[in-house]
């Protein structure tokens, strides 16, 4: 009792740590972070639980789950930054307590502390629990799932973990059952299918593997008999009756009534309220179309994921060597042994293969490849990595001592190349900001401290070396680096020029988060040939209904109806709309576009209630002043552009 309280004291600590430093600090990121946050503002303000909507738009790309979380934050805390990733970094503990349940039932109590260490220590895990987006939810849910699955069907016992029901590797008791398929229902109301569909096939994998039929050993070793043994394997492991055996004892119409019952009720009144549109757009236009062709240019060949998980789990994936070794020799020194007598060791690697293989092989097929598809079998990364750490702890590894040192050395190459790289990134983009080098130097030191501790064979110190190192890196990197690069964001003073209730357009531009932070919707003007690329060469009329998409007026005729309104563009859009703007527009504001050549622009006409900026002469000169437009706008030194 005492070490369990202790284990949940430390991570705690550590997901606090890592999961909610700054959390609110910095403004949201990328595209899909906004566009949820907002989702759910828009969802809150106009009361309605049902349909989502972005920017007065139906966003078919989600479902609800996500958004009715963060509502419900918003109701307690505000609209905010921190409201928006709360319940993400919520969730994301909750996995990582998750993790440790798993790894605990299976293994023992020291792997399941490391596990989850490892776990809410990654760089991808963390960049989940830290942004307004379903990944966090939707690992929580699968995690949880395979959880109750490993607690209703094994009991730990003197010599490891055992069968609660002889010959049963499925949970018999209903409330086990129940809790899972309702776990993966509520996985469905946050991504989707994906969210019921693969971790039943992970689950699914592990029962037919560990109830097939095992062939005798053959007493040659060459290639070709591995082949042919691994090859009979399969074919037993994959026959239809094992199959359709396997499948029913998973009581699946129990469980597909449960998965409806929760998830059916909102997907059919989304499809009522959308008159069908939101069911095709989701289901046909993202599930089917992201598996069939690469969306938004997102594609990759089958090495895009083994790179993603190298990158995403770092620092603990410097263990891929060692990892993989350890479990090729345990496999081929063990022993024979019965089925309800499985080691403990075997079995949980057995389930977090399975894991691994299924997240990773289905999104390697899908065309869509995204970094974030496979973050739900992190946990299952981390578990692996534990077991060889605390191998090495104890000195009861298979691998060799040359494999630790390769991996301590990729290491301190790995901190040398973020130091240097990062150095040379901010003295050129963000020469304010080259204290984030020292970030860099963390894995660097702690990878010369483990050499240092693996030539004196103190073995017991290094998971401890190892996960304060995991921790600092990540910490720096995700609750001071993020708001350091936050800094150099300039788009937010102009969107603090916008006057109350003023209608506001884009042209040529539109940035998820400017929505959010005008808070209001903005109107996307329709752009010249010239100007647009080949996707967004579209002119959208009037809707008839509300979530479909606005529409995309000329910028002479948005003017035009509304003289008072505010536009946003770039500066080399403004010679395209200048002859279409009145002459008494001007130039309110100009900010530098975060790492882009370029400056945003903020038109409009002068009033009472908007000072000057700045150099009002230069800033705020009629366009049709000048020739160019260019002279409107503040001068930039180029070599500081990002």
């Amino acid at each position: 009792m005492r070490e369990t309280v202790c284990h949940v004291a430390i991570l705690l600590l550590v997901t606090g740590i890592v999961f909610f430093t700054n959390l609110g600090s910095s403004r949201l990121w990328d595209r899909d972070e906004p566009r949820n946050a907002g989702c759910a503002a828009e969802m809150q303000a106009r009361g309605d639980w049902v349909v989502p909507m972005f920017n007065d738009e139906l966003r078919h790309q989600k479902p609800v789950l996500l958004y009715w979380l963060i509502m419900s934050a918003y109701s307690i805390l505000g609209v905010n930054e921190f409201s928006a990733r709360f319940w993400s970094a919520a969730l994301a503990t909750g996995t990582t307590f998750a993790t440790y349940g798993i790894a605990r039932r299976l293994v023992n109590s020291t792997v399941a502390l490391y596990s989850a260490i490892a776990l809410s220590t990654s760089l991808m895990f963390d960049v989940a629990a830290r942004a307004a987006t379903p990944d966090s939810l939707l690992a929580f849910c699968g995690t949880m799932a395979i959880l109750v699955y490993v607690l209703g069907t094994f009991s730990q016992s003197a010599n490891g973990i055992k069968l609660k029901q002889h010959g049963s590797w499925f949970p018999q008791n209903s409330f086990f059952v129940i809790s899972m398929y309702a776990l993966l229902g509520l996985g469905v109301l946050a991504k989707g299918p994906v969210g019921f569909l693969l971790p039943v096939a992970i689950i699914g994998l592990f029962m037919l593997i560990r109830t097939s039929p095992k062939s005798e050993p053959e007493n040659s070793d060459s290639l070709l008999s591995t082949l042919a043994r691994g090859f009979r394997s399969c074919l037993v492991t994959l026959h239809p009756i094992h199959l359709a055996r396997t499948w029913w004892s998973m009581r699946p119409i129990l469980g597909l009534a449960v998965v409806l019952l929760i998830a059916t009720p909102w997907y059919w009144l989304v499809d009522a309220r959308t008159e069908g549109d939101f069911t095709r757009m989701f289901f046909v236009g993202e599930h089917f179309g992201r598996a069939t062709r690469a969306m938004e240019s997102h594609n990759g060949g089958l090495w895009f994921y083994p790179l993603a998980i190298l990158v995403g789990f770092f620092p603990w994936s410097i263990f891929w060597g060692p990892v993989a070794v350890g479990i090729v020799r345990r496999r081929q020194t063990r022993g024979q042994c019965e089925p309800e007598a499985k080691t403990h060791v075997g079995a949980a690697t057995t389930l977090m293969l399975c894991w691994i293989g299924i997240q990773v092989g289905a999104f390697s097929i899908a065309q869509t490849k995204l970094p974030s598809y496979v973050t739900p079998c992190y946990p299952a990364l981390a578990v692996l990595t534990a077991i060889c750490l605390s191998q090495l702890a104890s000195r009861q590894t298979h691998v060799g001592r040359a494999w630790f040192h390769a991996a301590w050395v990729g290491l301190v190459i790995s901190g040398l190349a973020i130091t240097i790289g990062v150095g040379f990134a901010t003295m050129k983009y963000m020469p304010s900001q080259f204290w984030l080098t020292a970030i860099g130097l963390i894995p660097l030191v702690g990878g010369v401290l483990l050499i240092w501790l693996m030539a004196r064979n103190q073995t017991r110190s290094i998971p401890v070396v190892f996960s304060a190192t995991a921790l600092l890196f990540c910490a720096g990197l995700f609750g001071f680096g993020t708001v350091s690069l936050d800094a150099e964001q300039q788009s937010h003073k102009l969107l603090r020029r916008l006057g109350v209730g003023t209608k506001v357009a884009t042209y040529g531009v539109l940035e998820s988060s400017w929505v959010f932070y005008a808070k209001r919707p903005l109107v996307e003007l329709q752009v010249v040939e010239q100007d647009a690329p080949q996707w967004k060469r579209r002119v959208i009329g009037e809707r008839e209904k509300f979530w479909q998409s606005k529409p995309q007026p000329t910028v002479a005729a948005f003017v035009k109806s509304n003289p008072d309104a505010m536009l946003i563009t770039t500066d080399e859009h403004l010679d395209s709309i200048r002859a279409q703007l009145p002459v008494d527009y001007q130039v309110l504001q100009t900010a530098e576009y975060f790492l882009k050549n370029k400056q945003i622009v903020l038109l409009g006409r002068m009033s009472s209630d908007l000072p000057p900026v700045g150099n009002a002469t230069a800033k705020h000169a009629p366009v049709e002043a000048h020739p160019t437009n260019r002279a409107s706008i503040v001068p930039v030194d180029s070599s500081r552009r990002r």
